[in-house]
């Protein structure tokens, strides 16, 4: 769809006052070279007003809706085809020190503009009609072929106007496999103290897109983020897994343990899983112990780390959808390890009920955690649990069983109001199913198991 977006807006400016005016620009040309699958989005550098061509587009019933438009910094956004396209004037920019907007925008030339732009290998412009493709810069093409992430201007200054750039520079190198050129590197660590002033959303976006790299590109990313001090900055609960030691069911500290077993993660994990395992020992080191022979210990870290992961998510503004969900997996994640063959069928069911929707991911974060630990050590393999799971649910949907008799029920047969013992005596009865005392659905026989235990509990009172 991208190919013929760009040709449907090559069609539409062909004879009108904007031809020869438009350039494609950076990441689309860049990962065309390379031979990656470019990104589905279209940057159009313009050298006339960007707002009127793409009020063209949209005039010419080519744009998908009317352009949403940046007045002050001289740009539009539109979607062709369903492509996302932004077109901007050929602009420089100045900064106030404490903000990462620009404070003034003026018009300029095709070379001023890409001298402001993020790194040499996303400058190089191709003329929209001709196809003639162009290195302003001259240290495009050439840091393209010796693999090299660097900043057009002087790394510092680059920095220092938008400090964004830091990590999406670290994200580049690993989505591309780059290596940051050494002075943008040393720029990177000086510098990274100045992420301060750029907004916690838009340093959640560059951890999500560095996260849903392939797993490999992923751990580098975050490898990268903490050598370069700027995981320090918005993660410090993340940096403080460096160093950290474990015992010997471990080969590394806590910190590389993490990185292997992202690493270890399927192509097709989701964030939620990622997030999971970018987090799930983020409480050790705060309940790291030793005891009296040296070994070391890290009790109840699943519960401190899920109360972690909790505050590091809302604090860079993570839906609360994904903040609810990742902190049950990371305080869930050791629930399969917990598993032995000696467990009854209703100790399985339970397991079933408990982790709900969240079992498959619990088992993708279990097998990446296995892999990633000391292999001189015979761990149980989550494959064991899937079949044992597999035969227990071939009797009924445990992660879905339900009371057969509902609150209102419970209160007519209970005598109660409205109350927490309407739902603990409603758990009394799934854990009955659990337990295969109760068939499910079966209302007659849930209404005398619940009369029975009503009359225990009166019993007990009396006497």
């Amino acid at each position: 769809m991208l190919d013929e977006a760009i040709a449907k807006i090559r069609e539409v400016f062909s004879g009108s006052p904007f031809e020869g005016k438009l350039y494609l620009v950076g990441g689309l040309i860049r990962d065309r070279l390379l031979g990656v699958p470019p990104e589905q989005d279209i940057d159009l550098v313009c050298l006339c007003d960007a707002l009127e061509a793409a009020r063209w587009l949209r005039d010419t019933g080519v744009a998908d809706h009317s352009p949403v438009v940046y007045p002050r910094f001289g740009t539009a956004m539109v979607t062709v085809l369903g492509v996302q396209v932004e077109l901007a004037t050929a602009r420089r920019e100045s900064y106030a020190p404490g903000s990462r907007k620009p404070e003034r925008v003026e018009p300029a030339t095709l070379e001023e503009d890409v001298l402001r732009r993020d790194f040499t290998v996303n400058t190089l412009v191709e003329d929209l009609f001709t196809g003639e493709r162009l290195d302003l810069t001259g240290r495009a093409l050439p840091d393209l072929e010796a693999r090299l992430i660097r900043t057009p201007l002087e790394p510092r200054e680059t920095f220092n106007d938008d400090p964004l750039r830091m990590l999406r520079a670290v994200r580049f190198a690993a989505r591309l496999d780059f290596e940051i050129e050494q002075d943008t590197w040393s720029a990177i660590r000086e510098c990274a103290a100045r992420l301060e002033i750029v907004s916690r959303e838009r340093i959640r976006d560059e951890l999500t897109r560095t996260l849903m790299l392939a797993p490999g590109r992923a751990s580098r990313g975050l490898g990268l983020m903490l050598e370069s001090g700027l995981l320090r900055q918005f993660a410090p609960e993340l940096a403080e897994m460096a160093g950290v030691q474990q015992n010997v069911f471990h080969l590394y500290d806590v910190w590389t343990h993490t990185l292997k077993a992202i690493e270890s993660l399927p192509e097709q994990s989701c964030l939620d899983e990622r997030l999971a395992m970018l987090l799930h020992d983020v409480g050790k080191p705060r309940t790291r112990s030793v005891d009296a022979s040296g070994g070391v210990h890290f009790y109840g870290h699943q519960q401190v780390g899920a109360e972690m992961a909790r505050d590091l998510l809302q604090r860079l503004k993570f839906p609360n959808q994904t903040v609810t969900r990742v902190t049950r997996l990371v305080e869930r994640h050791m629930r399969i390890g917990e598993y032995s063959d000696e467990w009854s069928d209703s100790a399985v069911r339970r397991l079933i009920r408990d982790l709900g929707d969240d079992l498959d991911s619990l088992f993708t974060i279990a097998e990446a955690d296995r892999a990633a630990c000391n292999p001189e050590y015979h761990y149980l393999d989550p494959a064991r649990v899937r079949v044992r799971i597999r035969q227990v649910q071939e009797e009924a949907d445990y992660a879905r069983v339900q009371s057969p008799l509902d609150g209102v029920e419970i209160m007519r047969i209970a005598g109660l109001r409205p109350g927490p013992d309407v739902g603990r005596l409603k758990d009394y009865l799934v854990n009955e199913i659990l337990e295969g005392r109760l068939a499910e659905g079966d209302r007659q026989a849930a209404e005398r198991l619940l009369r029975e235990k009503l009359e225990r509990e009166h019993g007990r009172q009396r006497s």
